[in-house]
């Protein structure tokens, strides 16, 4: 109905699905981060067999519950407030659908302060998953995410969850925007395309989503790598290493292409995961009652305008 007031989504959604999906993926997760640790080149599939044949299959969830964790709050803050601000510039816009630009300002901001706000679970996710590609002494065996943020905070002082903080930031931003933005034009111009003939379900949120993937690994992969050498290194001394001076160190002993480290896997698990994670949200945006906005498809426009004749 026109007077109709329409459902927003709930705050916790977006944390909801995303939690769905990286406990599917996490393995792969997992991998990625110890790849990026490691400074030899390896295979992503020759290192996930290594280490589930050294450790057993189980192993390759280790750490799932620091995934958890970091999507409870990562990920429920990014969609959360990137939904808020949304709401807030239709209003003050009095449009129903965002233009470009605002929807780069939206997610951007949304991404950067959940970046913020999830920082130090992000310590304690890339320890966890990085620990099984160090040796036995490196090892930090914290056993679950609570006990993780516990110890550090009682070891090596409260400051260490600000560890990557920079990095962490800007990756949060590019990622918010690569994936939304990307995933909202998508989907937009599928519906919209009077050629293709989709319709509004879950192969079309596929295939959205699956681009929206691709972008968001390409476009934080620098980041991504920093952030994880930063927060998985240890403290020497007292001696917390810089972001500087890890940069300065990789790109002497690898050269520039570190950067790119462990783009395979980061693919091979971002975008199954954002696949499940936008699949997932629509569905739970389905079961909760809550409107996307999203345009007609092409086929309904054409009934509609017929009726209307």
């Amino acid at each position: 109905m026109a007077g109709e007031k329409k459902k927003q989504q709930p705050f916790w959604l977006g944390g909801a699905a995303a939690s769905m999906a990286a406990t599917c993926t996490h393995p792969l997760d997992q991998t990625k981060y110890r790849m990026q640790v490691m400074h030899q080149p390896k295979n992503i599939l020759r290192t996930l067999v290594h280490f589930a044949g050294r450790d057993g299959i189980p192993s390759l969830w280790t750490g799932l519950t620091g995934s958890w964790l970091r999507q409870c709050s990562y990920s429920t803050a990014r969609f959360g407030l990137y939904n808020y601000f949304a709401k807030e510039v239709k209003a003050r816009t009095g449009t129903t659908k965002l233009t470009a630009g605002w929807e780069v300002v939206c997610s951007g901001v949304a991404g950067g302060a959940a970046g913020l706000i999830g920082n130090p679970t992000e310590v304690v996710l890339v320890r966890m998953c990085a620990d099984g590609a160090k040796t036995a002494a490196e090892r930090y065996n914290y056993g679950n995410s609570i006990r993780a943020l516990y110890r550090i905070a009682k070891e090596e002082g409260m400051s260490t969850f600000s560890r990557g903080l920079t990095p962490n930031i800007v990756r949060s931003v590019i990622m918010n925007i690569s994936q939304i933005a990307t995933y909202s034009t998508a989907k937009d111009y599928l519906l919209s395309n009077p050629n293709l003939g989709l319709k509004d379900g879950i192969f079309l949120h596929f295939l959205a989503s699956l681009l929206a993937g691709t972008v968001a690994t390409t476009a934080c992969a620098p980041a991504d790598v920093l952030k994880s050498r930063v927060q998985s290194a240890p403290t020497i001394n007292g001696v917390k290493p810089s972001l500087s001076k890890i940069f300065a160190e990789s790109y002497k002993k690898e050269g520039i292409s570190f950067l790119m480290r462990g783009w395979s896997p980061a693919w091979l698990r971002l975008a199954p995961n954002t696949v499940l994670m936008f699949v997932f949200m629509e569905q739970l945006q389905r079961l909760v009652g809550v409107s996307t906005n999203q345009p007609k498809p092409v086929q309904e426009k054409k009934a509609s305008e017929a009726m209307k004749a």
